[in-house]
């Protein structure tokens, strides 16, 4: 298994979004590995764009890392659950992409543990949902996503990849309809798409 190097990290925040979808999530963990193909990336484009978290360029606790350079591990809380993100950009161009959804490969009596038993398509078809999975805690932020024990491997070939509008930003203003969502097309464990409660203008 080879792990993704550090350059990688280096490509536009956009391409690199693209480019995730298919490479292995790897968490090697005391119960053993825990791995999926990432089928769902969001990119948050800095502090230009409206839904993110260092729009305007908020430099916070919580946002520091994302001041970083590229290839660093952005965690953060929402309700209950624990989102991860990849750092993108050079140093204080603050952008992230959101791993959104995995298809789950090595370590499935864990994750379907890990899960409570849930049916396999429900285990990892969203943020909160595969962090839990896999056994990823805030505790990995500020980590780097080529150094085990979380990392990002090589993975497959992805045949499609589709493009559209982020999910959850509802009060982001025009930045609702950035096409700035990515996922392979016609995966079973892409997360659901629910249209803003606001139309566009």
């Amino acid at each position: 298994m080879r792990i993704v190097p550090k350059e990688f990290y280096e490509l536009p925040t956009l391409e690199l979004a693209r480019a995730l979808i298919g490479k292995l999530l790897v968490h090697d963990t005391p119960e053993g590995r825990l791995s999926g193909y990432i089928v769902e990336t969001e990119a948050y484009m800095g502090p230009l764009d409206q839904a993110a978290h260092s729009f305007g360029g908020r430099k916070t606790k919580r946002t520091e890392v994302m001041f970083r350079e590229p290839g660093h591990i952005y965690t953060y809380q929402m309700h209950t659950h624990t989102l991860i993100n990849v750092v993108a950009e050079d140093v204080d161009e603050p952008h992230a992409i959101l791993i959104r959804a995995v298809e789950p490969v090595e370590g499935q009596t864990v994750m379907q543990a890990n899960r409570n038993q849930l049916p396999k398509k429900q285990w990892t078809n969203g943020p909160g949902k595969l962090t839990k999975a896999l056994g990823i805690t805030m505790a990995h932020y500020g980590e780097l996503w080529y150094e085990p024990p979380l990392y990002i491997a090589e993975g497959k070939e992805v045949s499609g990849i589709s493009t559209g509008p982020r999910i959850g930003i509802d009060n982001s203003g025009e930045a609702v309809h950035y096409p700035y969502r990515f996922w392979e097309t016609d995966n079973p464990f892409v997360s659901k798409y629910r249209a803003p409660k606001t139309p566009p203008k």
